[in-house]
């Protein structure tokens, strides 16, 4: 019943293992300078957005417990 079996695989060397990775890096297709910068000014807009969006309901519900109070 408590039985394990060898384990008998082995690690890949390391070169084999740096070339996975390069190969892996290569098939990436990385954004061009336009599209990251708008996807950046979208990500930065959408942030500054949603943190007023929590400052005002924020707000709100501090004076509504405030008020009731």
């Amino acid at each position: 019943m408590g039985e394990t079996a060898n384990n008998t695989t082995e690690k890949a060397p390391r070169r084999s293992w740096f070339k996975g990775i390069k190969a892996e890096f290569q098939k990436i297709i990385w954004p061009d300078k336009d599209s990251l910068i708008k996807q950046t000014i979208a990500v930065i807009s959408v942030t500054i957005a949603l943190g007023l969006i929590i400052m005002v309901l924020d707000f709100a519900i501090e004076q509504l417990i405030a008020f009731l109070l």
